[in-house]
C-alpha cells in the first residue's frame, strides 16, 4: 500500500501568522519544526496500518519548508516547485493508494485560520460547477480522476469541516480551532501528533485504488479583489471575464483544469504592485 501525503503548512500546529509560514523569517524558522512533525505523525500512523510505502508531497509556497534531515527516514520527499499536479503531484502514476492533506486549510473568503486558495490574498473566491473551492476540494478532484480516495486531511477545525464537503469518509484531525484569520486556540505538537498519528492508522483502512472518476466538464470560476487582475487572468487562452472581478474557463478534466489554475494564479500574482494590490 502507497500512501502520499500532500503537506501544507497553514494548517499545521501552532501557526496562525503569515510570517509562521513566509519562507526566510524567524517565525517560519520555528513552525518548520511544528510542520513536520505534523507530517511524521502522519507517515508513522500510516506504516502502523499497514502502509509499505509513504511520499510526501510538498506542497507550501517554495515547497522547500519540511526539515528532511528530521523526516521519518521509511518516507521520501518530493520538494520543489513546477510540478504538473503541484499539491498532488504523483497521485497521476497508478501506484498511489489514498492521499493524505496534512496542514490543509480553508478556501479564499471563508472563514479559517489563514484562509486563501493558492495566493494568500488577490483571490476572494473560488467555484467549480457553481460549489464553492477551496485547495481541498480542487485537489480532491484530481486525486478522483485517478482514482484515489482522500483518507485523511488536518487543519484547523474549519478546514475538518470543508473536508467533509469533498471526502465525507475521510478522517479529520483538527489542531487548531478557528478564532479569527490570524487567530486559534492551539494543541501542543505533542497532542496534535499523537492525534494525527491515531487517525492515519485508522485511516490506512480506507485507502484502496478505486474506478477512476472524470466528472467533467469543469466550469471553474475565479474571483478577484482588484479589476485589473481580471485582464492578467484573460492572457491564459481559455479563459474569459465574467464580471468586473471575476473570471471563468471550462476544462475537460480536473487535470486540465488544475493546470490552467496555476497559469491563471501565477499570471494574477506577477500583477500585484506592492501596497495597492
Amino acid at each position: 500500500m502507497k500512501i502520499l501525503i500532500s503537506a501544507d503548512m497553514e494548517g499545521a500546529t501552532g501557526v496562525t501568522w503569515p510570517a509562521d509560514v513566509e519562507p526566510g523569517t524567524e517565525q517560519w524558522q520555528r513552525c518548520r519544526a511544528m510542520f513536520t512533525s505534523d507530517v511524521n505523525a502522519a507517515i508513522a500512523g500510516f506504516f502502523a496500518g499497514g502502509a509499505d510505502e509513504v511520499l510526501v508531497n510538498e506542497a507550501h509556497a517554495t515547497m522547500r519548508n519540511l526539515l528532511l534531515e528530521r523526516l521519518d527516514e521509511r518516507a521520501t520527499m518530493l520538494t520543489g516547485r513546477h510540478k504538473d499536479l503541484t499539491m498532488v503531484e504523483g497521485v497521476q502514476h497508478g501506484d498511489v493508494d489514498g492521499v493524505a492533506f496534512v496542514g490543509y486549510h480553508t478556501g479564499a473568503g471563508t472563514e479559517g485560520v489563514l484562509a486563501h486558495t493558492y495566493l494568500a490574498n488577490s483571490i476572494t473566491g473560488v467555484w467549480v460547477n457553481g460549489e464553492p473551492a477551496s485547495e481541498g476540494r480542487l485537489n480532491a478532484l484530481v486525486a478522483a480522476e485517478y482514482g484515489v480516495p482522500v483518507v485523511l486531511v488536518t487543519g484547523d477545525d474549519r478546514t475538518c469541516l470543508d473536508a467533509r464537503g469533498y471526502a465525507p469518509d475521510a478522517l479529520g484531525v483538527a489542531v487548531k480551532d478557528y478564532v479569527s484569520r490570524y487567530a486559534a486556540v492551539c494543541r501542543p505538537p505533542a497532542r496534535t501528533a499523537a492525534a494525527i498519528s491515531a487517525a492515519a492508522k485508522e485511516a490506512a483502512a480506507l485507502a484502496g485504488r478505486q474506478q477512476p472518476r472524470p466528472g467533467g466538464p469543469y466550469t471553474v470560476e475565479l474571483e478577484f479583489d482588484a479589476a485589473q487582475l481580471t485582464g492578467a487572468a484573460t492572457m491564459v487562452p481559455t479563459v474569459t471575464r465574467t464580471g468586473e472581478r471575476r473570471v471563468s474557463y471550462t476544462a475537460a478534466d480536473m487535470y486540465a483544469g488544475i493546470r490552467c489554475f496555476k497559469a491563471v494564479t501565477t499570471l494574477v500574482a506577477n500583477a500585484v504592485e506592492k501596497n495597492y494590490g
